[in-house]
């Protein structure tokens, strides 16, 4: 998996051949298709394992983040994280490569569902009791984030400048902070007393 994971952020889909994957992984081929069945198979169970290590340090930055604004800054390291090690570099060309692949389209939309229901989990946490719980369904907000984070780590990766998205973060940080601010000024909303029944006549 290693050697496939090497082959697509070298050669791309369209270059992550047997071939290339054995030459990474140094070893014969044909081990290829006797583990895994074909090279598709190979790049889906790659992919499958890069998700597995990065959901835990995802959960993890969640968990000990206790504020917006810290979330927004581990989203931001972890971003620096996933470019330096060329994890979306993997996500992007097997969505390239379903463009020409029947069926690798669904394969990579379903491995895709989980951090989609991750992040909404997140919002709904993160937005509960205030009022912007009800501007927009979590399963919606968190496509948005989604899909913004894969654009911003494809962008990225493609000129290999990532000072534009990590000024993004910065702003969002900022905004994180300010909210934190406003919230925590807020407080919790005091119950409003009922008027007496006399007082409404």
């Amino acid at each position: 998996m290693a050697g496939a994971i090497a082959a697509l952020r070298e050669k791309g889909f369209a270059g992550a051949s047997a071939r290339e994957i054995a030459r990474h992984a140094e070893c014969n081929q044909s081990l290829v298709f006797y583990h895994f069945g074909s090279v598709v198979n190979l790049l889906l169970a790659a992919l499958d394992a890069i998700s597995d290590v990065r959901s835990v340090r995802y959960r993890d930055a969640v968990e000990e983040s206790g504020s917006l604004g810290e979330l927004v800054n581990a989203a931001k390291s972890i971003f620096d994280e996933d470019l330096d090690n060329g994890y979306v570099a993997v996500l992007a060309e097997l969505i390239a490569g379903a463009q020409s692949t029947p069926g690798l389209g669904a394969e990579v939309a379903a491995r895709t569902e989980p951090w989609r229901d991750f992040t909404a989990n997140v919002v709904e946490d993160v937005l509960a009791g205030t009022p912007l719980a009800v501007l927009a369904p979590p399963q919606e907000i968190a496509h948005g984030i989604v899909a913004l984070y894969l654009g911003l780590e494809m962008l990225a990766g493609l000129d290999g400048e990532r000072g534009a998205a990590l000024a993004l973060f910065d702003r969002a940080s900022l905004a994180a902070i300010l909210y934190d601010a406003f919230m925590a000024k807020e407080g919790p909303q005091a119950p409003q007393p009922q008027q007496s029944t006399k007082e409404n006549e």
